[in-house]
């Protein structure tokens, strides 16, 4: 349902430290995923978590949108930015952003035709 909470990732400087960290706090088992940089998921209930090792560490919430494009469009004309884009192969689009004040946030539209 779009603007419902439906990914939440974590950038984090060492990532073996970082999933050490959340697995022993919440309980969280972290599976290696393929790709071309080292990304691990967990589930946290409902909600899909992956951990990376990132340039600039922080959270990152992914909120579900029914059309990306629109929705990229009106980040901008709010005052945010989009800060990159792309498809998720087989699962939808994303876009991730900054509101205002520079709180870092995604947008997620699924579509499993995204190449």
């Amino acid at each position: 349902m779009a603007g419902n909470l439906n990914y939440m990732e974590i950038a984090a400087d060492d990532a073996e430290r970082a999933q050490e960290f959340w697995s022993s706090l919440l309980g969280w088992e972290f599976s290696a995923q393929p790709g071309e940089l080292p990304y691990a998921m967990a589930q946290a209930g409902d909600l899909g978590v992956g951990l990376y090792k990132g340039e600039e560490s922080g959270l990152w919430p992914y909120f579900y949108v029914d059309d990306l494009d629109a929705h990229a469009e009106d980040v901008e004309k709010l005052g945010g930015k989009i800060r990159d884009r792309g498809p998720v192969a087989g699962i939808g689009w994303f876009a991730r952003c900054e509101d205002t004040e520079g709180n870092r946030f995604g947008l997620f539209q699924t579509d499993e035709a995204a190449a």
